[in-house]
């Protein structure tokens, strides 16, 4: 059905703002695009690497291993325990929790500085702080300064998070991009499995700090190639005035919305470790971020104009079932059966390796079909058997049977990884497509923080209850020291009855891996069926600003055509 056509509209189109004779992006060259593309995946590899490569030298600095990397947590939750050189344990819950806040947090308003600025000067600017930020951390003196640093890094990652997938969205056309997208996912999946080996291999060749001096000349490379080869023709959004493009930023939700995330991660980090959820500081936490997002949905509501998520845009079916799919199969990605970050790496070896396959299978499938939706909900139903499956490993299970079951999960996590990002590039408007994307990525992120907070506490309240009549047992030691530590506290009599119990815990903490894959198959059968191979011509925003040129919108499927040719 074709869209009513409104010619005096375009006629009002200023002529000389389509006619710039600088700007960029009108010859998007093959050989750019093959070489900012390499360039994408490394700032994927680098954002996936840079969250995990820390966990091992936690380990090299203090010979301790906590709980948190023997239960179910979303990909690179890095938790560093660089304490012997700061002399800082007390701090070393902040080394993880300051990238994560920060990440998280300014996730959604980069959402809308992409959609108002320049793509390249922003992806440029990302990486930039990302690479500061790493100097800072590998060269800090004390504690402080490195919780600052890494605090700086969310920032940049979170620019850079978006960056990738943006950079993809306006040099290559729909139909061509699950391959690209699919790849993207194998790289990230694959840098969460090197991370704890790099970072071993720095620490104890080299020095921890080298993990954070390594991303200086990647960054700088990657500065360098998106500056010459990300051509990306100036967008009505972009030549707004500043002061309007400004006022587009919703800093009223801003304002609400980053306290209220750092509110929320902060009781989740202490609550049940640091803290009992009972504890005064929990509840004010957890009511602050009540009182704060409220407030930040009411500034949605009462400014949809300017809103970091238009209220139209959730109300889409399909961006609706995405953000449903992208935080439960985020949320379950990883299981860690080890007992050492390198262990657990080497362990999780077939999970990720089948991830990344099906990845890279599911993006050349569906750029062949055309239709996700399919490939989602068989994907979904995959991993859910395969999620069912670990729930009853078992002490003396086999290597056979462990190892299956993680190949079975992964390859399902695989087929569906790329859908919500699909979904949100299928049926947004092109101008809308960075905050679509924002917000799938921080329903990711918050989703994560939110079960791994689940996942510790389920995990530490049932160890207590199967070893508190131990001979031996130390309360203390379910959230100071890790399982050989664990074990090692009680009579050698003793150490098959904490290994059953050990093991009995972690399957219901598995469990909650099973119920978020079971409700991802809920957001499959509720996307759209869309065809991403017939291009249909993005619906017009319910709430449409008047400032934004129709013209934009009717040359938008001709800049696709045009840009197709090039890849």
């Amino acid at each position: 059905m074709s869209r009513p056509q409104t010619p005096q509209t375009v006629e009002k189109t200023p002529p000389a703002a389509d006619k710039k004779p600088n700007s960029p992006g009108k010859q998007q060259s093959t050989i750019q695009t093959f070489l900012l593309l390499i360039t994408v995946f490394l700032c994927m590899f680098l954002v996936g690497l840079d969250r995990t490569i820390v966990s091992t030298v936690g380990e090299q600095l203090t010979s301790t291993l906590t709980l948190h990397h023997l239960m179910l947590i979303l990909s690179g939750q890095a938790i560093p325990q660089i304490t012997n050189d700061f002399n800082s344990l007390s701090d070393v819950g902040w080394y993880g929790s300051a990238y994560l806040l920060t990440c998280c947090a300014f996730q959604l308003l980069f959402g809308k500085v992409y959609a108002f600025y320049s793509v390249k000067y922003t992806y440029i600017a990302s990486l930039l702080v990302f690479a500061a930020s790493s100097a800072l951390s590998g060269a800090a003196p004390n504690s402080v300064s490195f919780i600052v640093g890494r605090a700086i890094a969310g920032v940049g990652a979170a620019g850079m998070f978006a960056g990738t997938t943006m950079s993809v969205v306006y040099t290559v056309p729909l139909a061509k991009r699950p391959r690209i997208q699919g790849i993207m996912g194998a790289v990230g999946g694959l840098s969460s499995i090197l991370g704890p080996l790099i970072g071993g291999a720095f620490t104890s060749k080299v020095t921890w700090r080298w993990c954070f001096y390594i991303n200086l000349p990647i960054c700088g490379v990657a500065m360098v190639s998106i500056f010459l080869f990300l051509n990306i023709p100036d967008r009505d959004t972009t030549k707004l005035p500043a002061a309007q493009k400004l006022s587009q930023l919703d800093a009223p939700g801003t304002t609400f919305l980053v306290p209220a995330v750092v509110s929320l991660l902060l009781a989740l980090q202490w609550g049940g470790q640091t803290y009992a959820w009972s504890n005064a500081r929990i509840i004010a936490l957890l009511t602050l971020f009540g009182v704060l997002f409220i407030g930040f949905l009411a500034v949605q509501a009462l400014l949809p104009k300017t809103a970091t998520i238009p209220p139209h845009i959730l109300k889409q079916r399909s961006i609706a079932a995405a953000s449903w799919i992208t935080i439960c199969v985020g949320s379950a990605q990883y299981i860690y059966l080890g007992v050492e970050p390198v262990q657990s790496g080497i362990r999780l070896l077939p999970l990720v390796m089948a991830f990344s396959i099906a990845a890279i299978m599911g993006g050349f499938i569906n750029q062949k079909i055309g239709y996700y939706t399919a490939l989602a909900i068989i994907g979904s139903c995959i991993m859910s058997i395969g999620a069912g499956l670990l729930t009853t490993l078992h002490v003396d299970t086999s290597n056979g049977k462990w190892i299956g079951y993680q190949i079975l999960c992964g390859f399902g996590m695989g087929l569906c990884f790329q859908t919500p990002n699909l979904a949100t590039q299928t049926v947004l408007p092109k101008k809308e497509v960075p905050m679509g994307i924002a917000l799938m990525f921080f329903g990711q992120l918050l989703g994560a923080a939110i079960f791994v907070s689940v996942g510790e506490n389920v995990l530490s309240n049932q160890l207590l209850q199967r070893l508190s009549g131990v001979p031996g047992f130390d309360v203390s030691l379910v959230t100071s020291d890790g399982a050989t530590a664990l074990i090692g506290s009680v009579p050698p009599d003793q150490e098959g009855t904490v290994l059953v119990a050990y093991n009995d815990s972690l399957r219901k903490v598995f469990q909650i891996g099973l119920i978020l894959s079971c409700l991802s198959v809920l957001g499959t059968v509720s996307l759209e069926w869309k065809n991403i191979l017939k291009q249909p011509e993005a619906p017009k925003p319910e709430a449409p600003r008047p400032e934004a040129s129709v013209s934009a919108e009717k040359s938008e499927a001709a800049e696709e055509k045009k840009i197709g040719q090039t890849v």
